[in-house]
């Protein structure tokens, strides 16, 4: 049976949109990285508030920046103090968190690429991993030296706003759902720079509740 125009318009759009975007996203993949960067977000709550007690006071000093609570270290020994047991503890957590999200987002994507008989690893999607990698890598150093330098009140901001704009880069090769989700994680990491202290407060609302909420609404639509 022939299709009219109007479906065979539709059918060829679709089909050149996938030949240029990665379509095989599931919101199951933003639900449980959500969840993974929640659980992550109180481990590392308790290392950085809890751990401080045990420590002598001489490591850090603490200043109130209006409502919000910073705690910034004294880097007297350099790289020493860079891979101190605090800091590496975090940095396993963050790895941690990384990990799981990019384990579950290759198994979800996987099993939708099969649904949708297409492949998963193609040149659209080699395009969207080189615009994602290259402001990640970018933030990542730059969060690394904000740490070197004891201003670990800026990391949580800087990440957000690095992601976002990772989110941003590449949201043209994937679901346009990723350009909205994109500006909101922008907008919440130059939010937090006004409330220096409650970073971790504002990276589990943007890489925790954000996810969550998005990955619902494309389960929904894209299911």
């Amino acid at each position: 049976m022939n299709q009219n125009p109007h479906d065979q318009l539709k059918e060829i759009r679709s089909l050149m949109e996938r030949s240029t975007r990665f379509m095989s996203l599931s919101g199951w993949t933003g639900i449980m990285a959500g969840i993974y960067s929640l659980i992550g977000a109180i481990a590392a709550y308790y290392v950085i508030f809890k751990m401080e007690f045990t420590e002598k006071i001489s490591d850090l000093s603490v200043e109130t920046y209006g409502t919000g609570r910073a705690v910034h270290y004294n880097y007297t020994n350099g790289l020493s103090e860079l891979f101190s047991e605090k800091n590496i503890l975090l940095f396993l957590i963050a790895i941690a968190v990384i990990l799981l999200s990019a384990t579950t987002a290759f198994y979800q994507s996987s099993i939708k690429a099969k649904q949708q008989g297409v492949t998963l690893w193609n040149s659209t999607t080699r395009r969207l991993f080189v615009q994602v990698a290259i402001p990640l890598a970018t933030g990542g150093i730059f969060c690394i030296a904000l740490l070197y330098y004891g201003h670990a009140g800026l990391i949580a901001p800087a990440m957000l706003i690095f992601y976002g704009l990772a989110l941003l880069n590449g949201s043209k090769y994937t679901l346009k759902e990723f350009h909205s989700l994109a500006l909101c994680e922008i907008g919440l990491g130059l939010l937090s720079l006004l409330f220096i202290g409650w970073g971790l407060i504002f990276w589990s609302i943007g890489f925790g509740v954000l996810h969550i909420i998005y990955g619902i609404l494309m389960q929904k639509r894209y299911k």
